[in-house]
């Protein structure tokens, strides 16, 4: 338990420690582009993957359940666009993203402890943890929530396309479900997830890189604590966020 609260203090040190004025906002803005690009364009294809497999498997399941005549078909299209912007796309796609994103920026930040590439910068006068640490968090809170938009827009294209491919329901139909109903507090909700999840990402993820000790299987295991630990904290914060705002 102690080991825990340790862990709880030097993260919030952590935090607390980046928020100080830039030496080289210039630098600091080239670095904090890198880093977007790096998170973005890094996960798109596998995230593009993942939504468009995504909504398909949910209209089949869907409409594989709905077996009532009663029900219209129109339904389905409704249930889908609802369980994707809710859940399937912010959370399953944010889980991938922490063993993307996460263990990447664990394993950079690791390497350069390892190193001593860190030591060698705060000798320099800079802080490192404003410098390395908050264009990666910062870069997280930036891309990830966007990615999240792509991914439910992917996956509703996703069960759009499998539904007519497979018969289920035409385009027209399954773009009348898409219209019903249509509230937009869920499409809020997605973007609260979407934001928390980025913070928890990048920052647990920068958290275990900082403090490696030791050599390159201290930088792996760091990098694999750090997916898990994320993955953890992302399945609690949507228990929370779905007990406070639904």
């Amino acid at each position: 338990m102690s080991k825990l609260f340790t862990h709880i203090g030097r993260y919030l040190l952590l935090i607390k420690s980046m928020f100080t004025r830039p030496e080289n906002v210039k630098m600091y803005w080239k670095e904090f582009m890198h880093q977007s690009a790096e998170i973005g364009f890094g996960s798109l294809p596998i995230v593009i993957i993942i939504s468009v497999f995504l909504g398909a498997v949910t209209t089949v399941q869907t409409a594989y359940q709905l077996v009532s005549p009663l029900i219209p078909k129109a339904t389905i299209s409704q249930i889908t666009r609802d369980t994707i912007i809710l859940e399937l796309s912010p959370t399953l796609v944010c889980i991938v993203l922490a063993g993307v994103v996460g263990s990447k920026i664990a394993s950079e930040l690791g390497n350069m402890r390892v190193s001593e590439q860190i030591d060698a910068i705060e000798i320099m006068g800079i802080n490192t943890r404003n410098y390395l640490v908050f264009p990666k968090i910062a870069g997280a809170l930036l891309v990830i929530p966007a990615l999240v938009v792509i991914s439910i827009t992917l996956a509703i294209w996703g069960g759009r396309l499998a539904g007519n491919l497979s018969g289920i329901l035409s385009t027209d139909t399954f773009d009348v479900g898409l219209r019903q109903n249509l509230k937009t507090h869920n499409i809020v909700f997605a973007m609260y997830k979407a934001y928390t999840y980025a913070l928890i990402i990048s920052s647990v993820s920068a958290y275990f890189g900082y403090y490696v000790k030791g050599g390159s299987f201290e930088i792996g295991r760091a990098s694999t604590t750090s997916v898990v630990v994320s993955c953890i904290l992302i399945l609690l914060a949507d228990y929370v966020l779905a007990s406070l705002l639904l």
